[in-house]
């Protein structure tokens, strides 16, 4: 039967990476900018990594939060419009790197700036924004005010996880909770009205992006860093001992690339507390998410068919075992509370029937990387003439090589397989890469900007394993050029990706979403 189809294209860049003159991308003018440039290239998403704050190593995948926005894409131009700064106050910032982000510096120049700006609004500065402060106090309260205490306790005990702070604190009691609410009382308000100010702005870029024709598709990790705000207001959803340590860590076990597998350290959720919530706090934390994205990306999705979990303090992570997860039944209740949920699934790695099985069930779009296509024969799934329309086809993500990194450091064997499939020398391996995604039956195609832009491995975003050095990379305003907005453009139209739709046997894919029935999950059609 022939239905109509829906094709996309996109591209994968974190707002961190934006050009601008205070040390990082943020939600100002270059990200307007930004977004102009994509409707003029033709696409239609604009994928981000988590908008969280960042945690260890700077990891947006670390965050002290999994529902706070990052108070450093906060644009301070944009501040001065508000009233909320003086202009003399950024006039002359430190020469930061066009390049990376150098994250302590930039905190180091924001955070009293975020501190100015409140303490101008709290002495009557841009009065006109209380009444919506006070809404936004009123709806975000369910998760605002504990993170707020959290990162007030943090700084008042040097930035000490919250395990080591005095027990009573820790633990929660509910009398030194509430003389530390008193103690702390405006350092916990400057904290919701960084949040407050992060999530105007980013609303604005969001409602822009939209106007524009762009889709925002989000990122939602799986677990939650140990030292948050989640773990420590909800240590009943977690499998910890009366003292609030870990009995389980998350983690791999041995493959390919580790004999031992690889600790994660991320805390285990007790599926059966959750469940006996209703999966209330998983329900307030994608609402949250979805208000600020489109579309969700589902970071390690194996794990909600089960988990690699080890016993805290082992040496190695071959002590683990796999554990369940909530699988099918975790998907239904959310669409029963949340509706119809826009998802793509990361179920890269190691992959097993029951993880297939569930993404099956659920009929949702699972991930294809082209770096991973040429090592084992023409069977290799993530070739694109072994796809599915029901597909994301990316050329690497945030976590590889950029292509030309990629092709560079490949052995002389597996290049000549990349030449051979392509047809091509490889001269030009970026966007040799980028046609080959665009031309696929993958129903999205998506793309690191860094591809786009033919950079090197000095642009790469993340190297998986490695402590530090992560998470930096800029591009400078030059990069960004018409030349390669008509080049996408071009991929776009002659492939069919600009959004409209073409005639083909099988379903429609341009309503993604999870939708729920008498019989289960379905993809609507």
């Amino acid at each position: 039967m022939n239905r109509t189809r829906t094709r996309y294209s996109g591209i994968i860049c974190h707002p961190t990476s934006f050009p601008g003159p205070h040390g990082i991308g943020d939600c100002g003018d270059d990200a307007y900018r930004f977004v102009e440039w994509m409707q003029r290239a033709a696409q239609t998403h604009w994928q981000v990594l988590p908008l969280a704050p960042v945690g260890s190593g700077d990891s947006p995948y670390a965050s002290p939060s999994a529902f706070a926005g990052s108070p450093l894409l906060i644009s301070l131009p944009w501040l001065v419009g508000d009233g909320l700064l003086d202009p003399s106050s950024i006039a002359d910032p430190p020469p930061f790197s066009a390049s990376q982000v150098e994250f302590d510096a930039v905190r180091a120049f924001k955070m009293p700036l975020f501190r100015e700006a409140f303490h101008r609004f709290q002495a009557g500065a841009s009065s006109h924004l209380r009444p919506e402060f006070d809404v936004y106090l009123e709806a975000q309260r369910d998760w605002l005010d504990d993170f707020a205490l959290f990162m007030a306790l943090k700084q008042e005990f040097d930035g000490a996880a919250w395990i080591d702070w005095p027990p009573p604190i820790a633990l929660r009691d509910s009398g030194a909770l509430a003389e530390a609410r008193g103690r702390l009382r405006n350092e916990i308000r400057l904290q919701q009205f960084t949040q407050f100010l992060f999530d105007r702005q980013w609303a604005d870029l969001h409602r822009y992006a939209n106007q524009h024709g762009l889709r925002i598709v989000g990122d939602l990790p799986i677990f939650v860093a140990y030292d948050s705000a989640d773990v420590w207001a909800h240590r009943d959803l977690f499998r910890l001992d009366r003292e609030g340590r870990p009995l389980l860590v998350a983690g791999v076990p041995p493959d390919a690339f580790s004999a031992t597998g690889q600790f994660w350290g991320n805390p285990v959720y007790d599926w059966d507390r959750h469940q006996a919530t209703g999966l209330q706090w998983w329900i307030d934390r994608i609402r949250t998410t979805l208000q600020r994205v489109d579309m969700l990306r589902i970071d390690h999705f194996r794990g909600f068919a089960a988990s690699w979990v080890i016993p805290f303090g082992a040496t190695v992570a071959a002590e683990g075992r796999w554990e369940e997860g909530p699988g099918r039944e975790f998907f239904a209740t959310l669409v029963r509370e949340l509706g119809e949920l826009p998802l793509i699934v990361e179920d890269l790695g190691l992959i097993t029937s029951d993880v297939v099985a569930l993404r099956q069930a659920l009929n949702l779009p699972g991930m294809s990387v082209l770096h991973f296509a040429f090592d084992s024969g023409s069977s290799n799934a993530y070739l694109p003439h072994n796809y599915t329309p029901l597909t994301v086809c990316y050329t690497g993500t945030h976590d590889n090589q950029t292509t030309v990194g990629w092709f560079r450091s490949l052995p002389d064997h597996l290049r000549t397989n990349v030449q051979r499939y392509l047809g091509r020398d490889g001269s030009d391996i970026a966007w040799d890469l980028i046609r080959l995604a665009h031309e696929s039956v993958a129903d999205w195609a998506i793309v690191p900007l860094q591809d786009v832009m033919r950079l090197d491995d000095d642009a790469r975003m993340n190297a998986p394993g490695s402590g530090s050095g992560n998470w930096g990379w800029r591009y400078t305003p030059h990069l960004l050029h018409d030349g390669l907005s008509a080049g996408l453009r071009e991929l776009t139209e002659t492939y069919g990706r600009t959004g409209s739709v073409y005639r083909h046997g099988g379903h429609d894919p341009y309503d993604y979403t999870v939708a729920t029935t008498e019989h289960g999950l379905h993809r609507r059609i």
